[in-house]
This record gives C-alpha cells, structure tokens and sequence, in this order.
C-alpha cells in the first residue's frame, strides 16, 4: 500500500529486542532501546488502566513477570507504575513514555489487548496521545471492533487487524463461528484494514493472501522464533515479527 513502506522496511521486535536470560525484559525500555540500537522495529502491547491510561504490557494481569497478581484493569496508572519487575528495574511504561523514549526512531507496531466487552476506552486513549507523536505508528488489534472504532476515531493512524487460523488462546472469549470469521478477515468491509498481522504458523491461508495479493495490503507475520518460520515468512509476507533470533 503507498505511504506504508516504513511499516515493512526492517524486522519487528516482538515486545522489544528482550533476553531475559540477560535480564531484558520483554515490553520494558531496556528492550525498546535494545531493537532501538539493533535497528529494529518495536512492537508492542496495550492494556487499560482503571483511570483510562494506555499501559504498556502484554497480560491482563500482573505475576507472570512482575509482582503482584491484579488485573490491570482495577489498577490506576500510578499504582500500575509502581510495581516491580521480578526481574529488572525497569518499570511499567504508559504509552506516552514509550513515544518519548522512541522519539520517532523507529517505527512503532502497537497492539491494543481487548476482552471482546465492548470497551472503546484504549482505542480512545491510544488515539489520543498517538495525536501528538510526529513518528511511524500503526495499531492493531486480534478485536475487530476495536479497528472499527480506530477507524471512526482517528481515520488517519495506520491501523491493522492481528489474525490466525484458530484462536486457540481467545477460545474462552468467543464462539467459533466469530474466530472462524475473524480467520477469514470478513469483517474487512467495516474496518478496512491497512495492514494484516497473521501468525506465521498458519501461512500460507487465503485470507492474507487476498489481502495482500489482491488489495495490496501489507502482510506481517508473527511470531517468527526459528529458521523455518523465516523461511516460511520470506515465501509468503512482507515482513517478520520476531524474537529470540537474529534477523
């Protein structure tokens, strides 16, 4: 698609260029800085805080890298920022902070988490102070209504849709003939994606493949771990989402 090719242009660090072995925590700004230096992309998650605050991390809920065990969603943002790291002194980012940190170095690939509950206020906030950022952004979300809502709310962010072929992790969250229309992007006409995330275990699938073939969309693929992933990814997309390997 014209005026994306910085979306497509270097390989993407899955939630930064993170080593835990090495104490790089994944979604911190140790692991933003460290795709930073690579002269990688960065991509990222976003939850919302109790008070409306783009936050930057992957679960729903503290304890897999942090203390604690509290829904994100019940915590403000400062309380959010207060936590520690199990494993590193970095701290809990807002979105704003990540833009400043990234200062339009490098391309920023934001995926918005949802619960599939209707609740617009991420896309809203995320919206909100990606307004004021001067560098490469893009959102995405697995939530068609999520990139509907983008798509009303602020037309000109680049937007995507996340998509594989079974939703195996969403499979408490919906019935499957909504995963089996998500897998086939049909909800298109409503959202228009700019730009398709699908996993790279499931390529190649006809869906992405229209979309990128037939209506020149750009296709990312994630999570690139291993050599055949690269190799599957090189035949059929125009770019990777990758960790724990070297482009």
């Amino acid at each position: 698609m014209p005026g994306l090719d910085w979306l497509t242009a270097r390989p993407i660090a899955h939630r930064g260029l993170h080593d835990a072995a090495a104490g790089i925590i994944e979604n911190t700004a140790t692991a933003f800085n460290a795709a930073i230096a690579g002269g990688y992309g960065i991509e990222t998650d976003l939850q919302i805080s109790a008070d409306g605050e783009a936050m930057v991390h992957h679960d729903d809920a503290l304890g897999r890298l942090t203390e604690g065990s509290a829904r994100l969603a019940d915590m403000t943002a400062a309380e959010i920022k207060a936590v520690r790291f199990q494993r590193s002194a970095d701290r809990v980012l807002t979105l704003g902070e990540l833009c400043e940190l990234a200062g339009g170095r490098t391309p920023l690939l934001l995926e918005l988490k949802s619960r599939f509950d209707g609740d617009r206020r991420l896309v809203q906030r995320a919206a909100a102070v990606l307004a004021n950022y001067a560098g490469p952004a893009a959102a995405m979300s697995f939530d068609p209504a999520l990139i509907e809502a983008l798509r009303n709310i602020a037309p000109k962010l680049t937007r995507g849709i996340v998509a594989e072929r079974h939703y195996a992790h969403h499979e408490d969250r919906m019935p499957a003939a909504a995963k089996w229309r998500m897998a086939h992007l049909l909800h298109a006409g409503r959202t228009r994606p700019q730009f398709v995330a699908y996993g790279v275990k499931d390529l190649p699938a006809a869906a992405p493949w229209i979309a990128r073939m037939l209506f020149g969309l750009p296709l990312l693929t994630w999570t690139v771990r291993n050599e055949a992933d690269r190799e599957r990814a090189l035949r059929w997309a125009d770019q990777i989402i990758f960790e724990g390997i070297r482009p």
